[in-house]
């Protein structure tokens, strides 16, 4: 039995699923689903991200949430939580960094949300001396001050992906043709949640949306809203949703995104107007969205780089300056990466961002 053979069964007998489900299924089925089963991340994985680049990207984030713990007064104790903690690394770095700052380290409880037997192995090595705690979901985290981290996970959260029509949306379904899996159209009907975007499509537009996306936003801003706190989101997007974004990375390379369930991982880009929207929705403040790049040359990468590179040999020395471009420079990760801080209405943003 493979993951395939269980969702070409589930069409047989229901019918055709949407790409939410789909996604659900080839990432997070408990026996077969990706991050259940591997630790997806480096060169021997299928895709890099920022912290695995360079410590300087951690450092900054934990640097920038540790200011903003001090602007709002220092609550003690407050959640240190992240959202898809890969192998720890960011959350190492960004805790090297902030813990200079005096009192953070003793008031903070840290909370890790991951799916990933493998990935809390890992995790668990890395931050062993901050005793964490894993969750399995974003609602079971605990009330009280949250300052909170988010690089790449929403890009990974189902979405549904409709296709504009004349009379309204018809949404992109997986179905089976023979034996093989197949996208295909159902019926054009209306769709309540995509009616603002009735102004700025035209029939033959694609939207994508993710339910998802708008529930996890809901209860990290509910949380900031009444007990205080800043998230940092950080992921490849844009602030309008439009376009078919969805991929499949395997191997470091694209493959089509039915090819090989749970085999490859599935992402699509981030609609960031949707976060912006449910966190006004729970009664939290919001950021501009920044490019990567920006918030990090703010934050002073640039410093950090020049403090790493003295003394260091030839080897390092090109390693730190590869590192800095990749992160910041437009044609690399500086302008596809976004940046949204949410925060209480009454404070300012993370440092990095603006209003």
């Amino acid at each position: 039995m493979s993951l395939r053979d269980i969702i070409t069964a589930r069409i047989r007998s229901d019918g055709p699923i949407s790409i939410a489900d789909y996604m659900a299924d080839c990432l997070l089925h408990p026996t077969y689903g990706y991050y259940v089963t591997r630790d997806p991340l480096g060169a021997a994985g299928d895709f890099t991200t920022a912290p695995e680049i360079s410590q300087m990207f951690g450092e900054l984030i934990g640097l920038s949430l540790a200011q903003a713990w001090m602007d709002q007064g220092c609550p003690a104790p407050f959640t240190l939580a992240e959202l898809g903690p890969g192998r720890g690394t960011l959350m190492q770095d960004a805790l090297r960094a902030a813990s200079k700052v005096p009192g953070f380290a003793t008031a903070l409880r840290l909370v890790l949300v991951e799916a990933s037997p493998v990935l809390r192995q890992a995790q668990g090595e890395r931050l062993a001396s901050y005793d964490p705690a894993w969750i399995d979901s974003v609602a079971d985290l605990p009330e009280g001050p949250l300052f909170l981290i988010a690089n790449e996970f929403y890009d990974a959260l189902p979405l549904r992906q409709f296709h504009r029509a004349e009379d309204g949306w018809s949404e992109c379904r997986v179905g089976l043709d023979g034996d093989q899996l197949t996208l295909g159209l159902a019926g054009a009907a209306a769709q309540p949640a995509l009616d603002h975007r009735l102004e700025d499509t035209k029939p033959g537009d694609i939207v994508e949306f993710s339910p998802a996306a708008t529930s996890v936003t809901e209860t990290i801003a509910s949380r900031i809203a009444a007990h205080g706190g800043a998230a940092l989101i950080v992921d490849y997007g844009d602030w309008h949703s439009l376009g078919d974004t969805m991929q499949a990375l395997k191997d470091h390379e694209p493959r089509p995104i039915l090819d090989t369930p749970g085999e490859a991982d599935l992402t699509a880009h981030v609609d960031f107007e949707t976060i912006a929207l449910a966190a006004r929705a729970a009664g939290c403040a919001h950021s501009r969205l920044a490019p990567q790049g920006v918030f990090l040359e703010r934050l002073g990468i640039t410093q950090r780089a020049e403090a790493l590179a003295r003394g260091a040999g030839d080897k390092a020395l090109s390693e730190i300056t590869a590192a800095h471009r990749r992160l910041t420079h437009p044609a690399e990760m500086g302008n596809l990466f976004k940046v949204m801080g949410l925060f209480p209405v009454t404070a300012p943003p993370p440092p990095g961002l603006t209003v």
